[in-house]
């Protein structure tokens, strides 16, 4: 594809190295450049309207041009622009916010500590992991239990508890003491007789098995998404967190609720962990704890974690670890004002209720030729295609139906994200039900138009 020269298709392709892109074909291809959103609408430099389906990066749970969430970071820039927590600092939104989840969380927490991103924030529990086992005499409790295809973020540390293969592939990763073990899709990895019930027991003893033969006195934590997001929108299969959280009861390993994507009202309740009645020790946040309005996240860690952490820096004298921009004024502010508005606004009992309506509608979608599963709750959902249903079978290249149809719709005017074979879909809390159907007759357009290709 050409592009006039100095135009900003150009001048992204020459100055401009993107994420999770495909930096040769970029090169040809060029960007799709965004210039403002309303709502559940963005907007091209050409200005055409999308509705973005997936929330930007399954982040802007008010949508982009709320006016609150605006204010609020204005009138912080204005009042305190920058501030930190070393040293014994701190400032009143830090404090404010931290009081503001510590009573909203799922389970009895203890503290909150502030990071930048989900990646960051997963980087940092585990390094909190291996301190609390050092302080607790437990130098060899360091290893570490997450998922094929769970999704914890991209740094050294969380990109190695990402169970995919291209975030490991040429990065030498993962590094060691990080285990993965069985992802929980029943639709891809259930055995031919198999109930969801009998699976989620096979999923807890493979993870047993693990714990097992790597020694319980060695394995110190899992980490999981509540319904896995970058990975396909997995949903876990009935009674699988319950028969998970009774093998790491039983070989005292730590629960690490990755709710970055799941947190906020995403699954029809403020947290996932409340949907699946999980009981973390640990609790990650970010992206709609701001609507990703600003950089931010943070988690929440419960006395157990906590104390031996807090002994440990005291008797070393310092806790060595933080982050410039953590806790920042303007995004606690922010994130204060988004978790009001989600409040006041009842948001999470209507992502309940539409995300009902949204699975319901997806559902009826899943006779057509092209389709082989549809799988979500609340409003986060996935539509996988493929071209033998029989089989579960895409095309000769994994990933080609995801292309198609991903590239389908956006021509049909929604954004949305394509995950292998998979289209996801997590739009907006704020979304209608209007606006839904908008979101299947494109998708049903979609499909019929991937159809016509591939056959």
């Amino acid at each position: 594809m050409n592009h006039m020269p100095n135009s900003q298709e150009a001048r992204d392709i020459a100055f401009h190295m993107h994420s999770y892109t495909n930096a040769v074909a970029h090169a040809e291809l060029g960007p799709m450049i965004m210039e403002r959103g309303e709502g559940i609408h963005v907007f091209d430099n050409n200005g055409t309207q999308y509705i973005e389906a997936m929330s930007g990066l399954w982040s802007a749970a008010l949508g982009f041009s709320e006016e609150r969430l605006i204010k609020a970071a204005t009138d912080q820039m204005r009042t305190l622009p920058f501030y930190h927590n070393f040293t014994h600092k701190s400032h009143t939104k830090a404090i404010d916010l931290a009081e503001k989840l510590i009573s909203i969380a799922p389970v009895p927490m203890s503290k909150v500590f502030y990071t930048n991103s989900g990646s960051e924030a997963n980087d940092t529990v585990l390094k909190m992991i291996w301190y609390r086992s050092n302080a607790l005499g437990l130098p060899d409790k360091k290893k570490i239990i997450s998922r094929i295809r769970g999704y914890h973020g991209v740094t050294l540390a969380s990109a190695s508890l990402t169970g995919l293969p291209y975030n490991h592939k040429s990065f030498d990763l993962p590094i060691d003491r990080v285990h993965h073990t069985t992802c929980p899709h029943f639709w891809r990895e259930g055995h031919e007789g198999e109930t969801q019930e009998q699976f989620a027991t096979r999923c807890a003893n493979d993870l047993e098995t693990i714990i097992l033969a790597e020694g319980p006195e060695t394995v110190a934590a899992f980490f999981a998404e509540p319904v896995m997001g970058a990975g396909g929108v997995v949903v876990p299969p009935e009674t699988y967190w319950e028969k998970i959280q009774a093998v790491l009861n039983k070989y005292d390993v730590l629960l690490v609720a990755d709710e970055v994507i799941c947190g906020f009202g995403r699954t029809g309740k403020m947290f996932g962990s409340e949907t699946y009645g999980m009981k973390p020790d640990v609790l990650v946040m970010s992206k709609q704890i701001t609507s990703s309005y600003a950089p931010f996240s943070a988690f929440m860690i419960n006395a157990k974690f906590y104390e031996p952490i807090a002994e440990e820096s005291g008797r070393i004298g310092v806790l060595g670890h933080g982050f410039t921009g953590a806790g920042h004024p303007v995004g606690a502010a922010i994130a204060l004002e988004n978790i009001a508005i989600i409040e006041e606004r009842d948001l999470v009992a209507k992502a309940a209720e539409n995300g009902e309506y949204m699975q319901k509608q997806l559902r009826k979608l899943a006779d057509h030729p092209v389709v082989g599963e549809v799988r979500g709750v609340g409003l986060i959902a996935a539509v996988e295609l493929v071209a033998d249903k029989e089989t579960k079978s895409g095309l000769e290249k994994p990933g080609a139906l995801g292309i198609h149809i991903n590239k389908a719709l956006q021509r049909n005017g929604i954004i949305s994200r394509s995950i292998v074979d998979s289209a996801a879909l997590c739009p907006p809390l704020i979304i209608e039900c209007n606006q839904i159907d908008e979101i299947i007759s494109a998708m049903h357009k979609s499909l019929d138009e991937v159809q016509a290709e591939i056959s």
